[in-house]
């Protein structure tokens, strides 16, 4: 039976697996279980009482909330009514939220804290469009709204008056109707509203679950945002739809944590964490003792000469298999358990994951398989498989999707994954999908001889310098990044004579140097502007980036004493720095660079 929308595909689901550890979530210090079909029944319930608020087919409903496990009832119930879930990132501040809400029209807000109640209730007398407010804790004193729980407990009697009305109204549900409203980042000027239809994301659920090889006996520990397409359509739809249990990571900050205690078998991650965890063994090993230095890198070269066989699919030599059998004893076998210990691959995306941090984990036994796509994509464009990859590539496009690169190197996608458009926005649509169909991505890349992908950069980010050479920034930032008292690099250079950088160290870790070299300093402040600070921050940069071209050596740096951070505009609510906003806002730092 052709799946036409998401109902069909996470019912079908439910009926094919019946899993009772469909979701698990920590509560109280214990994991709590959702079978398959209790989660279809709370989304039924929740959908028959919205429709009793009025709440209907092509009605616009913004989610705002952090990651939990009631995100997943309210975005199935939303889609069983064929209304609109428009999600809100929920790091956003106030004024960006309140424009989504207007610009999409939304009758409804669910909001989940007190603290996202609390922006709401600052911006609720703009909000002209909105009917109802619904929160998923208990609305604060001061907040008038209906709970979830109360929404759920009118849709539970409505339904005993009429239990065909959760199968009728899936039902009427089209393909071409709009499953989401995504607002993207918004790195310049405002965002605009991606709308995606249950067409778009079904195929590309398909689509990607060819391409990657999960079923019913593994286990995801999910962590990235909900209102980001990545994890959305990977743990709410592919997972349902491949059987896979997905876990619920608590935070960011216990992510180790709840790594050991669900112990993994795949999982979804962005380039900054692998960073981190490659970082923080480099810095280890640094400060052990000498043999252990050279125990560490005499096996990770048996990793990658193994790596290299296994990536041919070859047989390894005896030898170099017992070598391997040692060097994962004694090394590899403490990243693995750190990482939970099952991890059979990673798939990584929404930012260039460096050829090296790649390679280094393929050597030490753990696969990273990178894939490429935009939130106007749904958002999977072309990935890695286990059986077919190569590093520094994003893999070959997913079945139905078509890639190919213009002359300027831009590269086009077509396909049914891509959206529908911009949200009242006609002109940004006619800009960015051509009249055959082939959505302009705005990123520029090559295609090899085996259909493998390779993204370059931004076709904006590039950078030109006086001497007209084309610089693109991401990987010499990726690879400056690796350096563990590195945070956030931003490079500049473009119509100047050379390149030079804006730096956020890792504060943390510089600390501890300082004080290791009996560098006295007060603050931060002070810190990013001592000589020798400044020398050792251009060491570690000097090193990181020995192998590339003259032209692309970064020959000055300034440090900051800040984080870049979300609220102050600097980075998008993906994390993704925004370099106009650097450049503008360091504008005399960066200056007194050339002067």
């Amino acid at each position: 039976m052709e799946i036409r929308n998401l109902n069909q595909l996470l019912s079908n689901a439910a009926r094919k697996y019946d899993k009772p550890d469909a979701l698990l979530y920590k509560q109280a210090g214990d994991w709590q279980r959702v079978s398959s079909r209790e989660l279809l029944e709370e989304a039924g319930k929740l959908a028959i009482g919205l429709t009793a608020l009025g709440i209907g087919h092509g009605d616009k409903v913004v989610l705002l909330s952090e990651n939990r496990h009631e995100w997943f009832f309210i975005d199935a119930s939303l889609q069983i009514l064929g209304a609109v879930n428009v999600p809100i990132y929920a790091t956003l501040p106030a004024t960006q939220i309140a424009y989504i809400v207007s610009d999409s029209e939304s009758k409804v807000i669910i909001a989940s804290t007190a603290e996202q109640q609390k922006k709401i209730a600052a911006i609720r007398k703009q909000l002209t469009s909105v009917k109802h407010y619904i929160t998923i804790d208990a609305p604060t004193d001061d907040y008038e709204a209906l709970s979830l729980h109360e929404v759920k407990q009118q849709g539970e009697e409505s339904r005993r008056a009429n239990p065909n009305l959760i199968k009728e109204l899936s039902d009427m549900v089209k393909s071409e109707d709009l499953a989401s409203i995504i607002y993207t980042s918004g790195t310049t000027g405002d965002p605009k509203g991606v709308m995606l239809t249950h067409r778009n994301l079904v195929s590309n659920v398909l689509a990607s679950q060819k391409a990657l090889p999960v079923d019913d006996t593994d286990v995801a520990l999910s962590v990235l945002p909900y209102s980001h397409i990545f994890e959305r359509m990977v743990a709410h739809y592919l997972y349902a739809n491949s059987g896979v249990t997905v876990a619920l990571a608590e935070s960011q900050e216990t992510l180790l944590e709840n790594l050991n205690e669900i112990q993994p078998t795949v999982m979804t991650m962005v380039p900054r964490f692998y960073e981190k965890v490659y970082a923080g063994m480099m810095e280890k090993i640094a400060k052990g003792s000498l043999l252990k230095q050279k125990i560490f890198h005499w096996a990770v070269g048996v990793g990658h000469a193994q790596g290299k066989y296994r990536q041919r699919d070859e047989t390894v030599p005896l030898l170099l298999k017992l070598k391997y059998a040692l060097a994962s004893k004694l090394v590899f076998s403490k990243l693995h358990a750190r990482l939970g210990g099952r991890l059979r691959f990673f798939v990584s995306g929404a930012a260039p994951l460096s050829k090296e941090i790649a390679e280094f984990f393929w050597a030490t036994g753990l696969q990273i398989l990178e894939g490429y796509g935009l939130t106007e994509t749904s958002p999977v464009v072309s990935v890695n498989r286990p059986e077919a990859f190569k590093f520094g590539k994003v893999g070959q496009p997913i079945e139905g999707v078509e890639v190919k690169i213009v002359d300027d190197g831009e590269i086009l996608v077509r396909g049914p994954n891509v959206m529908k458009g911009y949200y009242k926005n006609a002109a940004a649509t006619r800009e960015a999908i051509d009249k055959n169909g082939f959505f302009y991505t705005g990123d520029v890349g090559v295609l090899d001889s085996d259909g493998f992908l390779a993204i370059t950069d931004r076709k904006k980010d590039l950078i030109v310098t006086a001497g007209g050479k084309n610089i693109a920034p991401q990987p010499i930032e990726s690879k400056v990044k690796t350096s563990p008292y590195i945070s956030e690099i931003v490079l500049v250079g473009d119509k100047r004579h050379f390149l030079a950088a804006i730096i956020v160290p890792n504060f943390e870790k510089l600390v501890a140097w300082c004080q290791e070299q009996s560098i006295h300093v007060s603050d931060r402040e002070s810190m990013r502007q001592h000589p020798d600070v400044i020398s050792f921050i251009e060491t570690q940069v000097q090193s990181m980036t020995s192998h590339f071209a003259q032209f692309e050596k970064i020959k000055k740096i300034a440090l900051l004493a800040t984080d870049f951070t979300l609220e102050s505009g600097e980075l998008t609510p993906t994390l993704k720095v925004k370099r106009r906003v650097i450049e503008t806002r360091y504008k005399d730092i960066i200056d007194r660079m050339y002067e």
